[in-house]
């Protein structure tokens, strides 16, 4: 893995949350966490959309330039099938701000985001298990399956989907800086 990366996915993630830290603080006079999806904050017709689109683009492509630094650290293939799931999760990610909430798509690339990124980050840490780190694959089997019944539990308790889609980004991004301090840049 090159050192920039390894940099890609260190910020990567700090910029998906500063974006959506500053379209929640710029739209707090409606904006509720228990009545709203985090989309919401980038609709079509919203005046300052783009402090959420334009941050999850650019989260997307630096994720998926640092996971394309993954591949090369894989060790076997039920890891690197993981990393091109996670990969194309990252694009979904990317659909989310090319296509905003009022678009036809946006509904499908969101769903389409959680379920692949989360399901990457599961097959990834399998894999990483299978290569013999057991602690991570642990970690991961445990970070997966409660992140999934607290989503399910939060969808069935508030009226909105931003906690459940919060719960689903921060256990991704939880697994993410777990194993970062395992890559190590190469150059």
């Amino acid at each position: 893995m090159k050192r920039s990366q390894f940099w890609a996915g260190l910020i990567a993630p700090l910029i998906a949350y500063s974006g959506i830290l500053t379209a929640i603080y710029v739209n707090r006079s409606w904006w509720r966490l228990t009545d709203n999806a985090i989309s919401d904050l980038g609709k079509l017709g919203l005046q300052y959309n783009w402090f959420l689109n334009v941050p999850l683009v650019i989260t997307a492509v630096l994720a998926i330039y640092y996971a394309v630094g993954l591949l090369k650290k894989a060790r076997n293939g039920v890891e690197k099938a993981g990393v091109w799931v996670l990969i194309a999760g990252f694009i979904f990610l990317a659909l989310i701000g090319i296509f905003p909430e009022g678009t036809s798509p946006h509904y499908y690339v969101s769903w389409a985001f959680f379920i692949t990124a989360g399901s990457g980050l599961l097959i990834a840490g399998v894999g990483l298990g299978l290569a013999g780190d057991r602690k991570i694959l642990y970690f991961t089997l445990i970070l997966f399956v409660l992140a999934w019944i607290l989503a399910f539990w939060a969808m069935r308790t508030f009226k909105g989907v931003a906690i459940p889609e919060f719960i689903g980004a921060i256990a991704i991004t939880v697994w993410h800086y777990t194993i970062l301090p395992n890559v190590k840049p190469s150059q």
